[in-house]
């Protein structure tokens, strides 16, 4: 017979820890009698961290007693206190490799159904006093299970726990947590999985991703990114076969292989890092360049709008054909999701690069279909308007090709119905004033404003997140949870001591540091340069911090659970062998 041992409950609350704040409810405290189970929370109980934690689907956690008795014998631990591994419920039988997702238990007063797995956190590790612990749980198959509230009711301690259902295809929460986590991911259990109508939708959308993705390596269900490999390692010497001028302050540079022979076809929308030596003897800069050609030219084109950096002005003032440049193979996640619903190109000023060479694509491939095509674009004028010509003929070949064209700020020349269709700023209003269709995926590029406020938008409007994809040129936003970042600090050396490790390029921060070995991963060394980064369990679970590896080696230390795919690496438990590019 199954009972529930003890309940337990924790509000949210500040810690220190490594130099910062972190908020947290993963202490839970035993309490006495009876305590209301609720659609969302048991009462008295809270998440610090609502976007990975709680909600109807993960409103109670549960955790077994013979679990405990194994950790206290592989940890060799006897400190433990009900509650110790952040549940609210522990209990005695329910195990991992029985239980099923969408299994209901009648406990009490209240009904309860399986949902899914604990969700990976570093929050655990803080609370055990065990950085391994969220890696750990995964890989000795006991990571404890959510339960939603079927029916409210109260619960208490000695409370027998009664299955009263089984859920469907009996897919058990330790199985399907190493589905999603652990290497080998048989596509006739992933479909089972599938079918299980209680599991939670953010598990079903991983499943669904390692489904759906080739078998090339990496994990599709944790990565963000589903391109596939680089097509080299490293950089490559490329010649320029032309410069073109596109605008006023925009050029285009067409690269060639050495002996002319085709180059790897990229995919719309990606990128290639330039290795640069801008002064004789100087230590180069990586600068990123969105392609904006199209993919079976067997060249690549880029295009560089003429600012202040030293890259763009290296592009426009010393590069001239036939100059030998060292780039990278295409990379990036920004590519045309592979389905026929309409497309909205949405750019303003140099975005367009990437969402043009998706235009190429699309009149490619669609040239006979009624797939709607909407090409959106914001300048201040025709004279900083490129690809004016080139993107008015791809149009031309699409029986749905729309254009919608906005110049903030025309001059006495740029007609108004031929060259641009709107004075201001591409915003919403347009879009629903032309009839942009709402079921259609948008592609956004542009400067951080155009993005925050078209993406801002486009959700109140009533658009997925999953349909909305964008490009950020520069640093990606970090994701750090539970720590609030205040203030942006532009990426720096680290204090203390200069290292004396292989260089570290971070190629969106335009940071060069050599490696210190005071730093535990590649993740440490990259907070401690203020270089935004992205992360949730910090031992190689979640992917969360996956990131590209341009070039160079890495050693890891731990082994991930399932490695990422090759050109990417995990930054949280990896540390370089050589002078290595990170695109961060």
């Amino acid at each position: 017979m199954s009972a529930l041992i003890s309940v337990n409950v924790g509000l949210p609350r500040d810690l220190e820890w490594q130099g910062k704040v972190v908020r947290t409810a993963v202490w839970k405290r035993s309490v006495p009698g009876r305590v209301m189970a609720r659609r969302i929370n048991l009462d008295g109980d809270g998440q610090g961290d609502l976007a990975g934690h709680g909600g109807e689907h993960r409103a109670v956690m549960v955790y077994q007693l013979d679990s405990y008795r194994y950790w206290e014998t592989h940890l060799k631990r006897h400190d433990f206190e009900y509650g110790q591994f952040g549940e609210n419920l522990t209990v005695d039988g329910l195990s991992d490799e029985e239980v099923c997702i969408g299994d209901r238990y009648r406990i009490g007063g209240a009904l309860f159904e399986v949902t899914q797995p604990r969700v990976t956190c570093y929050r655990v590790g803080i609370r055990m006093n065990n950085p391994q612990m969220a890696a750990l749980l995964v890989s000795h198959k006991r990571p404890g299970f959510y339960f939603r509230v079927i029916e409210e009711g109260e619960i208490g301690a000695g409370d027998e726990i009664v299955k009263v259902a089984e859920g469907e295809e009996r897919v058990s929460v330790a199985e399907i947590d190493a589905l999603l986590y652990l290497p080998d991911h048989p596509r006739d259990r992933l479909e089972c999985a599938l079918r299980v109508p209680a599991l939670s939708a953010g598990w079903k959308g991983s499943l669904k991703a390692l489904l759906e993705a080739d078998e090339k390596g990496g994990n599709a269900g944790l990565a963000r990114s589903s391109a596939p490999p680089p097509a080299w390692s490293g950089f490559r010497s490329l010649r320029v076969g032309a410069v073109r001028r596109e605008s006023f302050d925009v050029l285009s540079f067409v690269l060639e292989s050495e002996d002319r022979s085709p180059l790897p076809a990229p995919l719309a929308g990606q990128f290639l890092v330039f290795k640069v030596e801008v002064e004789k003897n100087s230590a180069p800069i990586l600068r990123s360049y969105s392609m904006s050609g199209p993919q079976g030219a067997g060249t690549y084109r880029v295009s560089v709008k003429r600012a202040g950096g030293a890259g763009s002005r290296y592009f426009h003032e010393r590069i001239q054909v036939g100059d030998v440049l060292q780039v990278s193979a295409p990379r990036g996640s920004f590519t045309l999701a592979p389905n026929d619903r309409p497309v909205v190109l949405l750019s303003a000023g140099i975005g367009a690069t990437p969402v043009l060479s998706m235009l190429h694509s699309l009149a490619a491939t669609e040239a006979d279909s009624n797939r709607e095509i909407w090409w959106c674009y914001g300048s201040r004028n025709g004279g900083e308007h490129p690809f004016a010509l080139e993107a008015r003929e791809l149009l031309k070949g699409l029986p749905q090709g729309r254009s919608l064209i906005a110049y903030s700020k025309p001059e006495e020349g740029d007609r108004l119905g031929e060259d641009y269709d709107v004075r201001g700023h591409l915003n919403l209003s347009l879009l629903e004033e032309r009839n942009v269709p709402k079921a259609a995926d948008f592609y956004l590029c542009g400067p951080v404003s155009f993005l925050a406020d078209l993406t801002t938008a486009l959700k109140a409007w009533g658009i997925a997140d999953s349909c909305i994809h964008s490009e950020t040129f520069g640093t990606e936003s970090a994701i750090t949870p539970g720590i609030a970042i205040t203030t942006l600090v532009q990426p720096h050396q680290p204090a203390g001591t200069v290292g004396g490790g292989p260089k570290v390029f971070f190629t969106r921060s335009g940071l060069t540091v050599p490696w210190n070995e005071r730093y535990g991963s590649l993740l440490e060394f990259a907070e401690a340069c203020d270089v935004p980064a992205r992360w949730a369990c910090r031992t190689g679970v979640c992917h969360v911090c996956e990131s590209g590896l341009i070039g160079g080696t890495i050693n890891y230390a731990p082994e991930p659970l399932d490695r990422p795919s090759e050109g990417d690496v995990l930054i949280c438990c990896s540390t370089p062998l050589s002078e290595i590019e990170l695109d961060l």
